[in-house]
């Protein structure tokens, strides 16, 4: 038993920090990504002496992360809207600024799951086509209509931009 866990142990301190951001944007939350990020390499250590192919290992962890996080939220769990007495309305922020990344995050969790899920995995993680159909179980046409529309869904969210003269 010693072999295995010190190969798991070994794969979640190299990798539970960048499966940790891809669960920070599934979600947008970073308490809510840590326990997914546990979820996630639970399952895999049930599952880690049936896993030959460990040059896979990567790309199935994430596949779990997705899975993981779209049953929550099919489910119900976690669902944290939180009522403010102001408006969100603000004045868009200039391209390349810090705030940028703030109000993209924001709008992101306000996308649906699986077009979220879609939108991360294709431009975050950088997976094609075929990568994210996998990952999240579906066509590569599903994938292809789940981030258009995720990337509708966020242009529509954005604020006007100001005009500056």
């Amino acid at each position: 038993m010693k072999g295995k866990d010190d190969g798991f142990a070994a794969y979640f301190a190299a990798k539970s920090g960048t499966m940790r951001g891809t669960a920070y944007l599934l979600c947008g939350d970073w308490h809510r990504a840590e326990d997914l990020v546990q979820n996630a390499f639970i399952k895999l250590y049930r599952a880690w002496n049936r896993i030959t192919e460990h040059e896979k290992l990567d790309a199935y962890t994430r596949q779990i992360l997705v899975r993981t996080f779209l049953d929550e939220t099919r489910r119900g769990f976690f669902r944290r809207e939180q009522v403010t007495d102001e408006p969100i309305d603000r004045e868009a922020p200039r391209l390349g600024s810090t705030e940028d990344r703030v109000v993209l995050l924001q709008l992101l969790a306000k996308v649906p799951p699986r077009q979220r899920a879609a939108l991360v995995l294709r431009f975050w993680e950088d997976l094609s086509l075929e990568d994210t159909a996998q990952a999240l179980r579906c066509s590569v046409g599903t994938v292809k209509s789940q981030t258009s529309r995720g990337l509708a869904n966020l242009r529509a969210l954005l604020p006007a931009p100001t005009a500056t003269y």
